[in-house]
């Protein structure tokens, strides 16, 4: 026999709008002994954030880790730009100052 599959729930991260603290289900939160792995739904009502005391209403949903950041309406406008997540963004822009780096310090082998 098969064991029904577990249905894992996503971790999405909630961040305060009033400090833009973001609760991170996978690290749980040390300063009000909440574990990790606690979902954002499950924690207790008199949960505050630790750095500026919001109650949990105050918090927006913006996901799980590595998603495209932005609005979920507006991915499918631009150069294909807009469906990167964060990292891929900071790779293809600091990549892109490094080669024009380079390019400018080749410059100085011209003759």
């Amino acid at each position: 026999m098969s064991e029904p599959a577990v249905e894992t729930p996503v971790l999405d991260h909630y961040e305060c709008r009033a400090c833009g603290y973001v609760y991170e289900p996978e690290k749980g939160d040390n300063t009000h002994d909440i574990p990790s792995g606690t979902l954002f739904t499950e924690l207790p009502i008199n949960w505050r954030c630790p750095v500026c005391s919001a109650k949990t209403t105050a918090f927006a949903n913006i996901g799980p880790a590595g998603t495209a950041s932005g609005f979920k309406e507006n991915l499918g406008y631009g150069l294909g730009v807009n469906t990167l997540t964060p990292t891929q963004k900071n790779i293809l822009i600091f990549g892109a100052l490094g080669l024009g780096f380079l390019f400018f310090i080749s410059l100085y082998g011209l003759q």
